[in-house]
């Protein structure tokens, strides 16, 4: 059950390509052109790179990189999923020629790495506890309420942008990945967990994959209207510890007869 609100936070993303210096007289592009193979190292996060059951590597990045290096006159590319905290670390090893990830750029970043230009920008999300509890819209709510608990994944931007803006580092957790990062909210281990938007996103999109397969049932607790218009088949609406009203998804947020109902479906849509 992933028990979450989402609220998009300015801030701005990239995708990117970063790739190091060989300690010989042959540049990357030289090794690529001369071999006609390339390492790329990509973090295992959805939708941006990430590994199907048959272990196939794919994803946006993963995709792109592909077209890029082909262009470069790779003719294969070999994949190398590590965590998102060993990308650049791994690369300066030389456990790979290039890396491809949804990262930030940054000033210490780039002074361990050469950074590509950017290939897409993106907002922050921020997923919080069923009802919003600790009434959490920014980054900013969290430095000023010391009882938060926000938790991200480990080597991520977000941990930068949260002590940043006065969030202690008592108040942040970090997790290994993704998946760990929303799990941990879904436990009730933390009060918001931080990534990038289009990261919430996808997991929003698994879940209705799941709901789409007919052989599992499930109860979700969202604000995402658009989505549980789409997934599901039944919708209650609580308030207060009480139950509001309850029916099909088309009548209850398309028409429904409680001013309570009527009143949160106006602020959420």
């Amino acid at each position: 059950m992933l028990k979450k609100s989402v609220y998009v936070l300015m801030g701005t993303a990239f995708l990117l390509i970063l790739s190091a210096c060989s300690s010989s007289d042959k540049s990357t592009l030289e090794k690529i052109e001369e071999e006609g193979t390339v390492t790329v190292g990509f973090a295992n996060e959805r939708p941006c790179a990430y590994q199907e059951g048959d272990g196939t590597v794919t994803g946006q990045s993963v995709e792109i990189a592909r077209a890029v290096f082909e262009e470069l006159g790779a003719e294969e590319l070999e994949e190398e999923v590590v965590g998102f905290d060993s990308l650049i670390s791994g690369l300066n090893s030389r456990n790979f020629d290039a890396v491809t990830a949804g990262m930030y750029i940054t000033p210490d970043r780039c002074e361990n790495a050469a950074f590509a230009e950017p290939e897409y920008r993106i907002g922050e999300g921020l997923a919080v506890q069923p009802g919003n509890p600790h009434n959490l819209t920014s980054y900013e709510d969290t430095a000023n309420n010391p009882d938060v608990k926000v938790t991200v994944m480990a080597g991520a931007i977000e941990r930068d942008y949260l002590l940043a803006v006065g969030v202690s580092e008592d108040q942040i957790q970090q997790v290994s990945d993704i998946a760990s990062n929303i799990s941990t909210l879904d436990a009730g281990n933390t009060d918001a967990i931080t990534m990038t938007d289009l990261t919430l996103r996808t997991a929003l999109q698994v879940i209705k994959d799941l709901a789409d397969q007919g052989d599992m049932s499930m109860i979700l607790i969202t604000h995402e209207m658009d989505f549980a218009l789409e997934v599901s088949d039944r919708v209650v609406f609580f308030a207060d510890g009480k139950l509001v009203e309850e029916g099909p998804p088309e009548k209850i947020l398309k028409a429904p007869e409680s001013e309570r109902l009527q009143s949160f479906l106006e602020r959420v849509l």
